[in-house]
């Protein structure tokens, strides 16, 4: 009578019943399962991320010794007493928000139009072309779209050769002379960073809005021609109403992007100060850390409070 003995398993491997039964109890614990994907991303984020944040808001409350040039490390709110008492650094701030809403605004009504044919009326391929060209200008550098609309917006750029082959250079010149937006040319005026903001941040504004249109049921476009709505009323009523979550959800990266960009008007625009070129030179130029760490606060506050409002139309749902 013979016996056979049991098979032994190689060095270095475990039983296969028990990675069987950690297996089934992740399964059953599916808590603990997603807790152990999410927290290396959630200690990177709260460590990189969110300490940064914390790091930056401990330095507002800093001061520079004027006569030394040296931070004092003592807490005060001397740097935001300096960031909201002094008219150049309001103006600023107004001059950032206000262009961000300006390009929002602008980015919104182009945006509109173009999604709506895209959700409504293209066919696959040429809503294949509408995302290849939405999505193209993405692939080139960000300097070089800059710097080429420095080039066309300037005084011997292609623009001014436009106008002077079509008899309209009158028009570009009254243009020129309005006050505020004006300038000696479009390169170095506010109407010229305005355009070249609107372009650079459009493809923002249109993915969310054509996503937001393509939710739209079809039938409520059809009950509302059922019951005597002319396509206007349709739109106004109907249409709108249920795109403007993704509409708010386009303004949240189109306004934010143009609230903290300091290159394009470093590169297009007046020697006028935005917040982003404010932060670069207190912290680089004028070694004045606090101050820039209480400007780079003032974008955090307004985007906190921007969210917030888009959150309660429903822009969430909609990225």
């Amino acid at each position: 009578m013979s016996t056979t003995a049991p098979l032994a398993l190689p060095l270095g491997r475990s039983a296969p019943g028990a990675g069987r039964r950690l297996s089934t109890w992740l399964w059953r614990h599916g808590q603990v399962l997603t807790l152990v994907l999410l927290l290396p991303p959630l200690l990177w984020l709260g460590v990189i991320y969110l300490g940064s944040l914390l790091a930056l808001l401990a330095q507002s409350f800093f001061s520079l010794d004027e006569f030394t040039g040296q931070i004092v490390y003592e807490w005060s709110l001397s740097s935001y007493a300096q960031l909201l008492g002094q008219r150049a650094n309001l103006d600023i701030i107004l001059r950032t928000v206000a262009m961000a809403a300006a390009v929002t605004v602008a980015a919104a009504l182009i945006a509109f139009p173009i999604a709506y044919y895209a959700a409504r009326f293209a066919g696959p391929r040429a809503k294949a072309l509408f995302y290849l060209g939405i999505m193209l200008p993405l692939w080139s550098s960000y300097l070089v779209r800059v710097y080429a609309w420095k080039l066309i917006l300037a005084k011997e750029g292609i623009v001014s050769w436009a106008a002077a082959a079509t008899h309209t250079t009158w028009l570009l010149d009254a243009i020129l002379a309005l006050p505020v937006i004006g300038g000696p040319s479009l390169s170095i005026s506010y109407l010229g960073m305005f355009l070249v903001f609107t372009y650079i941040w459009l493809p923002y504004m249109i993915l969310p809005v054509q996503a937001a249109l393509e939710r739209v049921p079809p039938s409520l476009i059809e009950a509302s021609a059922d019951l005597g709505a002319r396509p206007r009323t349709t739109l106004w009523q109907v249409v709108i109403p249920l795109a403007f979550p993704g509409i708010v959800a386009g303004s949240i990266f189109t306004f934010s992007l143009t609230l903290g960009d300091y290159i394009i008007p470093y590169i297009v625009g007046t020697s006028a100060l935005f917040i982003g070129q404010a932060v670069y030179i207190q912290q680089g130029t004028a070694g004045n850390i606090p101050l820039a760490a209480a400007f780079s606060i003032v974008p955090v506050v307004i985007m906190a409070i921007y969210l917030t409002i888009a959150k309660r139309l429903g822009a969430f749902n909609a990225l």
